[in-house]
């Protein structure tokens, strides 16, 4: 479970997040809906604690994520995440990029990291790119690499920041093919997303963002259908 509770952020005097709350279950998946700037993919990299936060508390399974005796690195061997940018290494093969933090990070063999590679790759729709370099990849190929990547770590969690914005738009539907996949199979994400009609189906909950806050939270269908709050409906009313 990933707890969050009142958490504030602040870059300099620009406060980002302004108290926080959310609850993620074991298995449940959270789309994080919202203009830009209102506070979703700063609340993700806090939960895996890339960015410090100034008060509040979040909890993974229990660990207190920002407290000073927390071992960062061990913690996000439970949390994989996935970035807009692909940032595969260029220079390693498809295979390679997917057994590296497996083989340095956890210590496998040589043999396990590449077998497990090539389990996730095929995973992902990418067993028959395995010798391909990333220059080589279209750009939905790369970002289901990225996901093969983070999967090889065998987190618990998965989230995901706007992992379709940087498509083109034909490519969008086979990451959310992948990313339905993963729900389908049970795995927690946190997936911030202007994907509606894909939150609407997968998520089992829609947050939607607003000035630091979250705004309004329900059930993904009733809240996209049926939004209560009249900004949700405005900005819903915009992209819909």
């Amino acid at each position: 479970m990933i707890k969050i509770e009142a958490v504030r952020k602040s870059f300099g005097k620009l406060e980002v997040l302004k108290g926080v709350d959310l609850t993620v279950q074991k298995g449940e998946v959270v789309c994080l809906i919202g203009g830009s700037g209102s506070g979703k993919s700063t609340l993700l990299m806090c939960i895996n604690a890339l960015e410090p936060i100034q008060s509040g508390r979040i909890e993974v399974d229990g660990i207190d994520v920002h407290a000073a005796l927390t071992d960062k690195n061990k913690l996000r061997r439970k949390l994989g995440i996935v970035f807009q940018q692909f940032n595969a290494f260029p220079h390693l093969t498809a295979r390679e990029n997917v057994a590296l933090a497996p083989r340095h990070v956890l210590g496998l063999p040589k043999s396990e990291t590449h077998e497990l590679a090539e389990h996730y790759l095929a995973h992902v729709g990418l067993g028959d790119k395995l010798d391909s370099y990333p220059g080589q990849l279209s750009g939905g190929q790369q970002q289901r690499l990225a996901i093969a990547r983070a999967l090889a770590m065998k987190p618990d969690y998965m989230l995901l920041d706007e992992v379709t914005s940087a498509l083109d738009p034909e490519l969008v539907g086979e990451v959310l093919d992948t990313l339905r996949l993963l729900a389908k199979e049970g795995m927690t994400m946190i997936a911030v997303t202007h994907e509606i009609p894909f939150a609407r189906e997968v998520a089992d909950r829609v947050a939607f963002f607003h000035d630091g806050t979250i705004h309004e939270i329900g059930p993904a269908r009733d809240l996209i259908n049926n939004p209560q709050q009249t900004r949700t409906r405005e900005f819903l009313g915009k992209i819909l």
